[in-house]
């Protein structure tokens, strides 16, 4: 089993490791890169001292040693808690993997939890809970599902125009500061990527959420067999040119004809997409897509290979 986090287990490796990154902090990659590939000789496996490795390497400008790095981080750790993988295809710029690890995202969602209002809403100036409160502006809905609350902001948007609110995350932490505002009914967690069909909701909400999961046919799959026959999914996704694009800030843009073509897929015929500044990234604005779909037509689909069909 590779050992894990900032400890190697090893205290000397640690010392090692410690003067490494003030090494690189300073600019001396190449330093820096020869101590951490000599300590990784007494502890092999680092999982997280070769994804460092890779990262140095990346800034040195050696992609090839970077992705070999950030391969045997993979290799020892297949869940890819640090998500090696994804650094890896930036790196190659190669579209392999479709969605990221489920492992990943729990990690680095329970470690933003405690600032990620703060962070998100005050210093990235996050919208997608206003928008799509400000796309259904007047409705009200029985019973209503937000994947990937997070800490609840939607949550807090959406509260008084819906009768019965839960909602349902990866994080174990996110989902603590959503029970401390007391805004749902229900709260779960839950890999989005994994979901059962079974309960029936009026309303299902994704903002910001669907950039981490990337490919969409399944989840837009799963929603329209979760929706009421007057069912509303309503979502926010980033724009891209490209049907699927994995992006410097590991996570994945959509294009809005891709969009169409999978809301269409699973039997949505009523599609309204509007353009908008979602959050702002380093000053720069992130434009995406504000999605409110319904009209479902009832047919027999697949929610995916080898699964139970879905009534959509």
């Amino acid at each position: 089993m590779a050992a894990w986090g900032a400890s190697s287990g090893d205290l000397i490796v640690d010392r090692r490791f410690a003067f490494a990154e003030g090494l690189a902090a300073e600019g001396d990659l190449a330093a820096a890169i020869e101590l951490l590939t000599e300590a990784l000789e007494r502890v092999p496996d680092w999982a997280a001292g070769w994804f460092r490795l890779g990262e140095w390497h990346e800034g040195a400008g050696a992609q090839d040693a970077a992705c070999a790095a950030w391969e045997r981080a993979l290799a020892l750790d297949p869940a890819d808690r640090l998500g090696a993988g994804i650094k890896r295809d930036l790196a190659r710029r190669v579209p392999v993997i479709e969605t990221l690890p489920s492992a990943f995202v729990e990690t680095l969602f329970d470690q933003y939890a405690a600032k990620f209002d703060t962070a998100l809403v005050e210093k990235l100036e996050y919208r997608a809970p206003d928008l799509l409160q400000a796309a259904l502006e007047g409705r009200h809905f029985a019973r209503a599902m937000d994947l990937g609350c997070g800490t609840g902001l939607a949550g807090e948007a959406f509260r008084g125009a819906v009768g019965w609110l839960a909602g349902c995350d990866l994080s174990a932490a996110m989902l603590a500061q959503a029970q401390a505002k007391g805004v749902y009914d229900q709260l779960g967690k839950a890999d989005l990527a994994e979901l059962a069909l079974g309960a029936q909701y009026d309303l299902i909400l994704a903002a910001d959420v669907f950039v981490y999961l990337g490919a969409l046919e399944r989840i837009v799959a799963w929603c329209a067999g979760s929706l009421t026959p007057e069912g509303v999914l309503a979502f926010t996704v980033e724009a891209g040119e490209a049907p699927l694009t994995l992006r410097e800030s590991r996570r994945f843009a959509h294009s809005r004809d891709y969009v169409e073509a999978v809301l269409a897929a699973a039997g949505f015929t009523a599609v309204q997409i509007t353009d908008a500044v979602l959050r702002r990234d380093r000053g720069a604005a992130i434009h995406g897509f504000v999605v409110v779909a319904q009209g479902l037509v009832r047919q027999a689909r697949w929610q995916s290979d080898g699964e139970d069909a879905v009534l959509a």
